[in-house]
């Protein structure tokens, strides 16, 4: 059967281990593949249209707070 993927990789560590203890485990444990999974390239989006999509989330955020801060004082 084959071993399926996990995007987490697990550290194996000794139960009851220092702080200290848990980052040797995690720099004796990080392979060439770790470091190649984290520097693949991934597809970016432009600053302005990520700011663009973020004021617009905001925007909705706030109309439903002031929706809800209204209906409160009708009250």
């Amino acid at each position: 059967m084959a071993k399926k993927y996990s995007p987490v990789k697990i550290l194996k560590v000794r139960k009851g281990a220092t702080l200290r203890e848990i980052y040797r485990a995690s720099r004796e444990q990080f392979t060439a593949a770790d470091l190649a999974r984290f520097c693949q390239d991934e597809p970016m989006i432009p600053a302005e249209q990520f700011l663009a999509e973020m004021e617009t989330i905001y925007e909705k955020a706030m109309r439903r707070y002031d929706n809800k801060k209204k209906s409160k004082k009708k009250k």
